[in-house]
């Protein structure tokens, strides 16, 4: 009897508690609609924490993730209506998955889970849900084509000495469900921390099916299993930007931008689609894809950085003109690098139990210890549920030591990036190098469920150590659960790097050939802008750079931060721009910068003359048109509507043009292998030709919506 009053008293209580929570849903945006509900265990009747969470629906782009709390509960805000399939899964019981769950505008509602152990075999049990409630107006002011936001930034310039795009990257972490016309593209992330729902399956594993009974009609009979909707293998976490506008030199002549040398966005399509897979669109960001790449520039001159431009007749895009810049740093010779102290923080929770994981985390440090000597220190911080120090500050001298260190890891509980972070980051300060590198490392799969769980909230904790010189680079682990998102966010905000390992070759690309150029700051805050000449260009458009976009005022504010290049490290940017009257320079390129140290910051100023523009692809160098073949076919990979006249066919037929001997690298050979693969895979089709048919583009601007 006790225990039926108490249960009618809960029921009261959430039935008093629903409205309240759906108004205060309702209040962060008034025209979506709220999942929520809780998951427990059908034999003990306990709440189930970190159960994998998904909501899929064809009003969604992609997949919507969340992990449940200590408590069982879950939470998906800001959700557009329509029909949505939700999938349930946790490492130890079996997955379920319940579809047709119609979501009406304004509303939220609740789905209440049981889950069996994967040893029971009884169905589970869907908690009778009330109704939904309605927490408003359901009149929606305008009925935009979301799809076509997704794919395109319709972003107008700012006029006359205003920025060409807007962008503020904190509101769009804060709220990455919100649809502008000015800003980053509708992204599939949760506003939920994302959370660490377990050990992922293998990605062939068939997603097993449990039929269900509702417990508030006893003498149903059970449903017939129901088949879900298509989910993808990999649960993956992006935030998309959009793409680039095409601007108008009469409105906006500067194209201002923070320099990026990531890589982590190319490593990861590789991945997706040497498992079969076409990556999230959101996943695939342009200048990843072309700095990935080495062009071979000459550092020429006592300048900090030497310059290369060049341009030829777009291939795909009417009227316009493709051009390179290239802008490569000095070299630092390997005996001269400074002295460091790499302090590692390595994600040891438990979906890090794999060889793909932690297993190559620990191989990719073993070849990094083969590379130090007398002159490095390395610590060792692990984190699960919480932060501990495995190896103090010791002498490369000593590898044995390191190595022991090494094997010596072992996956142990829930993730706690903010405690691994900040202890990382405190043994960094007490032995910090004068004059030497400072560098946190953080090796993981980004997901964070306990602590802190956003990278500008962990940046706050940790920003006064940081301002010391302790730089962060990031290094991501593992396809499924991924969180991308988390991984470049504390790479930007912590001035280092953001690579992603795929396999144990691109371990030794980042820590064995790169070592210098990856560990060595030689410039800081670095912007790139280029000043276009009206009267010798009308249109242009930057490939790429979508959140490291800067006004114009902002080139020269000292106060704003950018990106930072290694010794030796390049960065290669391109533009499509339409070329109009003859000219003896389309523009300047100025590039400014602040020394490792900090100090004022220092201006290159170079013409870009029209004597670089060659007549043809062809005619250009093999350098600049591996460039293009990469911008192409990340541009193509992420719906860019520029590249719809772009046929997978013709972008190999243009990697096949590179030229010799650039095309027989090998990294080069893996580009045109992934051109083909994505060829047998996209079966897309072009979500424009309906209203701007390709026979008919205006390669000029986007077509209004319909």
């Amino acid at each position: 009897m006790h225990s039926v009053a108490r249960s009618v008293l809960c029921v009261f209580l959430l039935l008093f508690a629903l409205p309240s929570l759906a108004q205060a849903d309702a209040g962060t945006n008034p025209n979506t609609s709220t999942l929520i509900g809780t998951v427990r265990n059908a034999h003990q009747r306990r709440p189930i924490a970190d159960v994998a969470v998904t909501a899929s629906s064809p009003n969604l782009q992609g997949e919507l993730r969340v992990s449940t709390d200590a408590q069982g509960s879950y939470r998906i805000p800001q959700l557009p209506p329509g029909d949505y399939t939700l999938t349930f899964e946790k490492e130890g019981f079996k997955p379920y998955t319940r579809s047709a769950i119609q979501l009406r505008l304004n509303r939220t509602r609740q789905v209440d889970v049981e889950l069996l152990s994967a040893s029971q075999e009884e169905p589970v049990r869907i908690i009778g849900a009330p109704p939904t409630i309605d927490v408003g107006s359901t009149t929606m002011g305008v009925n935009v084509d979301q799809e076509f936001i997704k794919r395109i930034a319709v972003a107008r310039p700012g006029g006359k000495g205003g920025a060409s795009r807007s962008y503020e990257p904190p509101d769009a972490m804060r709220n990455p469900h919100s649809v502008s016309l000015n800003g980053p593209s509708v992204s599939t992330l949760p506003s939920q921390p994302l959370g660490r729902p377990g050990l992922p399956k293998p990605p062939s594993a068939p997603r097993r099916v449990i039929s269900a009974v509702e417990p508030s009609e006893p003498t149903k009979p059970p449903a017939p299993a129901v088949t879900p909707a298509p989910v993808s293998p990999f649960h993956m976490y992006f935030q998309g930007y959009g793409v680039n506008p095409t601007v108008t030199t009469e409105e906006e002549r500067f194209s201002t931008f923070s320099v990026d040398t990531d890589s982590a966005s190319y490593t990861l399509t590789r991945a997706y689609l040497e498992r079969g897979s076409l990556p999230n669109e959101q996943a695939v960001r342009v200048e990843e894809f072309v700095n990935t790449f080495d062009y071979g520039y000459a550092h020429q001159g006592s300048a900090p950085f030497s310059v290369q431009v060049e341009g030829f007749p777009s291939p795909v895009r009417k009227g316009y003109h493709v051009v390179h810049v290239g802008v490569k740093a000095w070299e630092v010779p390997r005996v001269e690098r400074k002295p460091s102290h790499l302090v590692f923080v390595i994600d040891v929770s438990g979906s890090m139990n794999l060889e793909s994981r932690l297993g190559l985390v620990k191989r990719s440090l073993h070849l990094l210890v083969n590379e130090l000597d007398e002159r490095d220190q390395v610590s060792i911080v692990v984190y699960g549920s919480t932060a501990r120090l495995v190896l103090e500050p010791t002498s490369a001298v000593h590898p044995h030591i390191i190595r022991a260190a090494i094997d010596s890891l072992y996956p142990e509980g829930s993730t706690n990036a903010q405690a691994g972070l900040e202890m990382g980051y405190s043994l960094a300060a007490s032995h910090l190098v004068e004059g030497g590198i400072n560098r946190v490392i953080l090796c993981s799969d980004g997901v964070a469920n306990t602590g802190l769980t956003d990278a500008d909230s962990i940046w706050q904790r940790i920003r006064a150590r940081a301002a010391k010189g302790i730089t962060l680079s990031t290094v991501g682990f593992g396809m499924g659960n991924y969180n991308d998102v988390l991984m470049e966010r504390l790479s930007q905000v912590g001035e280092g790097h953001y690579a992603y390992v795929d396999r144990i070759e691109e371990a030794h690309r980042i820590f064995v050939r790169d070592l210098t150029g990856t560990l060595q700051v030689v410039a800081k805050d670095v912007k790139l802008q280029m000043e276009f000449n009206p009267e010798a260009v009308s249109h242009y458009r930057l490939l790429g750079y979508e959140n490291r976009m800067l006004t114009k005022e902002q080139f020269a504010d000292d106060r704003v931060d950018a990106g930072e290049i290694g010794a030796g490290h390049a960065v290669t940017a391109l533009y499509e721009v339409k070329l109009t009257e003859p000219s003896a320079s389309f523009g300047t390129l100025r590039i400014r910068y602040k020394a490792p140290e900090g100090g004022d910051s220092q201006l290159i100023e170079k013409p870009l003359p029209s004597s670089v523009i060659r007549p043809a692809y062809g005619r250009a160098t093999p350098p600049t048109r591996l460039s293009y073949v990469a911008a192409a076919f990340a541009e193509k990979l992420r719906g860019s509507y520029w590249v719809r006249p772009l046929s997978y066919d013709a972008l190999f037929s243009l990697w096949e043009e590179i030229g010799q001997p650039l095309k027989g690298r090998e990294d080069v050979m893996g580009l045109g292998t992934l051109i083909q693969k994505a060829r047998t895979l996209d079966r897309r089709a072009d979500r424009f030709e309906a209203f701007a048919p390709v026979s008919t583009m205006d390669f000029d601007r986007v077509p209004t919506l319909p």
